[in-house]
């Protein structure tokens, strides 16, 4: 009688399994075109994403082109306690933290601001324009962008420097200047791609019933309230999920720019994880090493996207999972 009244428990899991499997197979063939749009991205970041995080054991390993990665004799932990003990550690963490942090806290509210006064203007030329003229910047090429810049903090001949001179002031060589890297940096950065970003928030806000728009001025709301208690509730959840992003991508700002932009003078500051791993990695040939100090690098990603989703999760009940 036990065995009867086990047995069928199984069995009848089995059943449901198999028809769940079943089901699943016929909606595939149902709806294959939609699976076959997904397959080219899910191909694209297993074999570009996934798969390479296997040769993250180089870290681990003294390696050498010719006997190849899994060839490469053991080193355990030797580069990572050798970046740990070197003079610039805490360098390249202070500059990478500081410069992330800036552009964090600049670029995150600046494309909610935008798309809050864009959401706001009725005149459809106006409107049209300045989105127009905000988001161009974002399709200019990183190198354009530091010609630019390069052009207009020239100590010659740059427009900040000729203004320097009209009212008086000595030129400066603003580009070499340690203290105006990150000011530089982030607020060009800002240029460029806040009229891009404030497309996502635009979107949420088109998503609003006008009905509560025109509940709102029955009661007698104005314009500013109308902001502060319909548009920023609207647009919360996806402020939450690219605040989330930002954050677990706080150390790994780009490397492009930074490089670009660097110079002997404004090294101090300018110096940060990701142009130091260019250097040692790909200039020096040292793989092994360079490959420990990203994988630490993508540790502290990883540690703070988990802690700030976690975080988001408790206080506004919106997170990434």
């Amino acid at each position: 009688m036990d065995t009867v009244t086990v047995v069928k428990p199984v069995e009848e899991a089995k059943k449901k399994s198999q028809t769940l499997i079943q089901n699943n197979l016929k909606k595939m063939k149902r709806h294959w075109q939609l699976y076959f749009l997904v397959l080219p991205p899910v191909l694209y970041f297993l074999i570009f994403k996934y798969i390479p995080m296997a040769n993250s054991v180089i870290a681990f390993k003294d390696y050498s082109v010719v006997q190849g990665i899994w060839g490469s004799p053991w080193a355990g932990w030797r580069h990572f306690e050798l970046f740990f003990n070197n003079p610039q550690f805490w360098t390249l963490v202070k500059n990478t933290f500081f410069l992330s942090v800036y552009a964090l806290l600049v670029g995150f509210p600046i494309p909610i601001i935008l798309a809050l006064c864009l959401n706001e203007v009725r005149n459809g030329i106006f409107k049209r324009s300045v989105q127009m003229i905000t988001y161009a910047p974002y399709f200019i090429s990183t190198v354009i962008i530091v010609s630019m810049i390069m052009l207009f903090f020239s100590p010659r001949l740059g427009i900040a420097t000729q203004f320097l001179e009209l009212v008086g002031l000595d030129a400066q060589n603003i580009l070499g200047s340690p203290s105006a890297f990150r000011h530089i940096y982030v607020w060009s950065d800002v240029w460029q791609s806040a009229g891009y970003s404030a497309i996502i928030y635009l979107a949420a806000l088109a998503g609003v019933s006008p009905e509560l728009y025109e509940a709102a001025k029955v009661d007698g709301a104005s314009r500013l309230q109308r902001i502060i208690y319909i548009d920023i509730p609207s647009i919360l959840p996806v402020a939450v999920i690219i605040l989330i992003l930002g954050v677990g991508n706080i150390m790994a700002i780009g490397f492009e720019k930074v490089y670009l932009l660097q110079n002997p003078l404004n090294l101090p500051t300018s110096e940060i994880i990701a142009t130091y791993v260019y250097k040692i990695g790909l200039l020096n040939a040292n793989f092994s090493f360079a490959t420990a100090v990203g994988l630490f690098n993508s540790i502290i990603n990883l540690i703070l996207l988990v802690v700030v989703n976690s975080i988001a999760r408790k206080v506004s009940n919106n997170s990434l999972w």
